[in-house]
């Protein structure tokens, strides 16, 4: 039959050709697919990132959810690999080199190899395009989760939980006018203790107190109270700090894993489109 396919009268039990002394790879068909596969790539990541700014807000009660924005965002990601990988491999099954007398097996495995390899290549010229802009990223949420794990080892960011407004505040004076040594550093000392040991021990508790209270006038008891409220504020702060990190570690977490399978599932897209490329350049030579 004229219309035929050389591969197809291979199958059939004709003679096999000598084998080409050239690669079966089909270059030029496949770095063209992966560079038409990462341009649409960035292209639809763009316009995903755009999309995502525009739904989320900080005002509270406004924009959408952490889980709506998790889950659109994993599904923008399926979205985006199964779009470009497919356009890519289709490109390099329908641009790669007719295989002359090639099994229809052979012909099969290299166009699904093709798509494979297309995809490969497009996730590296995408990953050099914006690894930058993911390592900032991916640093900056690491040294969150590590400063704070060692909050609690680091004195010096303990006490700067309580900052100079904080400590003025707890400080402040009845009589503004009357003269007295500057206690602020020996109080950020005893916070920044406080800090490593999780709490304030007694003693430095009864003296905070009573510089408190000779500091500002107030009553003993009244002192008492401003110390305790001003620890649980520190106490409060380093908790919020410590579940945002967290937070922001689940976030990472999470983005990792829908990255992952939306590449594993471009991958498997972008080698059948090679195959259905593939066969449909060898139906019409």
């Amino acid at each position: 039959m004229a219309g035929q396919s050389v591969s197809a009268q291979y199958a059939d039990g004709a003679a096999a050709p000598a084998s080409p002394s050239t690669s079966a790879a089909s270059w030029p068909a496949i770095i063209a697919g992966a560079f038409v596969a990462a341009a649409v790539s960035l292209v639809l990541l763009a316009l995903g990132s755009g999309l995502g700014f525009a739904s989320i807000s900080p005002w509270p009660g406004r924009g959408v959810s952490g889980t709506t924005f998790a889950v659109t965002t994993a599904i923008w990601l399926i979205l985006t690999q199964w779009v470009s990988a497919g356009l890519g491999g289709y490109l390099a099954g329908r641009l790669r080199t007719r295989w002359i007398g090639t099994h229809t097996h052979e012909v099969f495995f290299r166009d699904t190899a093709h798509g494979l390899i297309t995809w490969a290549v497009a996730s590296v010229l995408v990953a050099a395009a914006i690894g930058s802009s993911i390592g900032t990223s991916v640093g900056a949420a690491g040294r969150a989760v590590e400063v704070a794990g060692h909050t609690a080892a680091d004195g010096a960011s303990a006490a700067s939980h309580g900052s100079a407004y904080d400590i003025d505040r707890l400080l402040r004076a009845a009589d503004v006018g009357a003269p007295q040594a500057d206690p602020k550093p020996e109080v950020a000392h005893i916070i920044a203790n406080a800090a490593v040991t999780g709490d304030i021990p007694d003693g430095d508790r009864a003296y905070l107190a009573q510089l408190v209270a000779a500091r500002t006038g107030i009553t003993l008891e009244d002192a008492q109270k401003r110390v305790d409220g001003f620890w649980s504020d520190v106490k409060d702060t380093e908790a919020k700090a410590k579940a945002t990190a967290d937070a922001a570690r689940k976030v990472a977490a999470k983005a990792s894993i829908y990255l992952a399978l939306s590449m594993l599932l471009g991958a498997f897209i972008a080698s059948v489109s090679a195959a259905l490329g593939g066969r449909l350049r060898d139906e019409h030579p």
